[in-house]
C-alpha cells in the first residue's frame, strides 16, 4: 500500500469482503434409494438484527475491591535520596545533549501516519512486565500524539492491563466488539464500547477478570483490522508465546516489542524468539525492538553481556530499569515513575514507532 492511497477505503473493502466458507467435506456414497431422496435445505445463517440492541455485558471492577485497600498509596519509582542526587546532576551537567535527544525522540513519536499502526508486544513466559510495557507504550503514544490511539488487550488469561492502565471497571471486550462493529461505525459509536483511560486515549480489554473462553485469532484479526481505521496507533498486549493469537500478531503488526527480562533463562528464550523472526516470509525482524526489563534491583547478570548477545541479530534493545512504582503493582501513575523509566519508555515508543512507519 503506498502512501498517498486511500487507507479507509481499503481497510472498509476488506471488512466487506470478508472470509471465504470453508469448504464443506465430501458426501459419503449412499443406496440408490437414499440417494434419490433431495438433501434437506440448509439451515438458513443466523445474522444479528440491527435493529435489535446488542446484549450489554455487565460492568465488573478490575480490583476485588477488598484487595484494592490492600494496596496502599503509590510508591514513587526513585527513592527521595535518588531524586536529589538527579536533580544535582543536572543542574551541574551541559543539558544540551539530554535536549537533542528528547526534541529526536518527540520527532519520531509524533510521525504522521497514512494507515493505524499495530504494534505487537509479547514475551516469551508470563510475569516478566509485558502488560507493564505494553501499558508504558500506550500512555506514551497518548501524550506525544494528538490523534487516537488504543490499547488492546489480547491476552485473556486473566491479564493485568486493565489495572495498569487504570481501567476501575471493565464492561465490553474484544469478543464482545467483534460481534457488533460494522463498517458504517463512526470514531464516536466506537468509543462508546472503550473504557477512557485517564491521561487519554482508549483501552479495549480482552475479558472481564473471569476464566472463560480464550481470545481466538478469528476474533483478533476481525477487531484489528477494523478498529485500526479509527486510531493511528494500537498497542496489543499479546499472550505470551507460542500462542496462536501471538504468532498471529507478531506476524501481523507493523512493528513488535519482545519484553525479555533481565535472567539467563529470559534472554536465551528471547534471543530464540529473534531468531524465528528472522525467518518470517517479509523479515519482522527489522521491524523489532526488544524491551530488557530489571524486574529486581539484586540483578547479578552483566547487562553489557546481555545487551550485546540480544542486539547480535541486529535488533535494538532498550533497557527498561528497575522502578519501585512498577514493582509495586497496580496501576501506574506516570508521575510516581523513576525518571530513568520515563526516559526509558520515551526511547522505546520512538524506536518502535520510527519503525511501525516504514511498512506500507
Amino acid at each position: 500500500m503506498t502512501e498517498g492511497a486511500d487507507w479507509q477505503r481499503d481497510v472498509l473493502r476488506e471488512l466487506a469482503d470478508g472470509t471465504p466458507e470453508p469448504a464443506a467435506p465430501a458426501a459419503p456414497s449412499l443406496p440408490a434409494q437414499a440417494a434419490a431422496e433431495p438433501p434437506p435445505p440448509p439451515a438458513p445463517r443466523q445474522m444479528r438484527d440491527p435493529r435489535v440492541p446488542a446484549p450489554v455485558p455487565e460492568s465488573l471492577p478490575t480490583i476485588d475491591p477488598r484487595l484494592a485497600l490492600a494496596l496502599g498509596g503509590p510508591q514513587h519509582g526513585d527513592s527521595a535520596a535518588r531524586r536529589a542526587g538527579a536533580s544535582l546532576r543536572r543542574l551541574t551537567t551541559s543539558a544540551t545533549q539530554e535536549v537533542a535527544q528528547q526534541t529526536r525522540f518527540a520527532q519520531e513519536l509524533q510521525q504522521p501516519v497514512t494507515t493505524g499502526r499495530v504494534i505487537a508486544v509479547t514475551s516469551i513466559r508470563g510475569g516478566v512486565g509485558k502488560s507493564t510495557v505494553s501499558a508504558l507504550l500506550g500512555r506514551t503514544f497518548n501524550h506525544y500524539r494528538h490523534d487516537p490511539v488504543l490499547t488492546l488487550e489480547a491476552d485473556a488469561a486473566l491479564g493485568t492491563l486493565p489495572v495498569r492502565m487504570g481501567a476501575d471497571t471493565v464492561r465490553w471486550s474484544c469478543a464482545d466488539l467483534a460481534r457488533i462493529l460494522t463498517p458504517s461505525m463512526q470514531l464516536t459509536d466506537v468509543t462508546g464500547y472503550l473504557v477512557p483511560v485517564a491521561d487519554g486515549g482508549w483501552l479495549l480489554p480482552a475479558g472481564q477478570g473471569r476464566v472463560g473462553a480464550p481470545l481466538d485469532v478469528a476474533t483478533y484479526r476481525t477487531v484489528t483490522l477494523a478498529l485500526r481505521r479509527y486510531f493511528a496507533v494500537t498497542v496489543v498486549d499479546c499472550e505470551t508465546l507460542p500462542g496462536e493469537v501471538a504468532r498471529t500478531a507478531m506476524d501481523t503488526a507493523h512493528a513488535r516489542v519482545v519484553v525479555a527480562p533481565m535472567t539467563a533463562e529470559g534472554i536465551h528464550g528471547t534471543r530464540q524468539v529473534l531468531d524465528w523472526l528472522a525467518h518470517l516470509p517479509h523479515s519482522a525482524l527489522a521491524t523489532t525492538v526488544v524491551a530488557l526489563s530489571a524486574g529486581t534491583p539484586d540483578a547479578t547478570i552483566d547487562e553489557k553481556a546481555a545487551l550485546a548477545h540480544l542486539r547480535e541479530p541486529g535488533v535494538p534493545v532498550v533497557l527498561l530499569p528497575y522502578d519501585r512504582h512498577l514493582a509495586q503493582g497496580g496501576p501506574i501513575h506516570t508521575a510516581m515513575l523513576g525518571r530513568n523509566t520515563r526516559d526509558a519508555a520515551v526511547h522505546l515508543a520512538a524506536e518502535v514507532m520510527q519503525r511501525a512507519v516504514r511498512v506500507r
